[in-house]
């Protein structure tokens, strides 16, 4: 048990950490006018890592004004009752 309590933190900080990326690349994208990533994908993207997206939100205010894209949040409110939950039950 003691190698997941690593790993799956670890892969999580690593699934933001792209989430991230990938917000940078579509801001990227969009300052030069080219071929962008689309809104569904950014939407997964946030579902499985919100933290990260948030940040890449924020930090290069890309996407923080679409109404749409409040679900980040919402999906982040969950992941953090998800954790809190499993650190209870673990």
């Amino acid at each position: 048990m003691a190698d997941y309590a690593v790993l799956i933190p670890l892969i999580f900080l690593i699934l933001n950490f792209v989430a991230f990326i990938v917000y940078a690349v579509d801001k990227w994208k969009a300052q030069r006018d080219a071929w962008r990533i689309p809104e569904s994908t950014l939407l997964t993207v946030a579902a499985i890592a919100p933290w990260g997206s948030l940040a890449g939100m924020y930090y290069f205010r890309h996407k923080t004004k679409k109404p749409k894209f409040k679900l980040v949040w919402v999906f982040a409110v969950i992941h953090a009752v998800v954790a809190a939950l499993l650190l209870v039950l673990i």
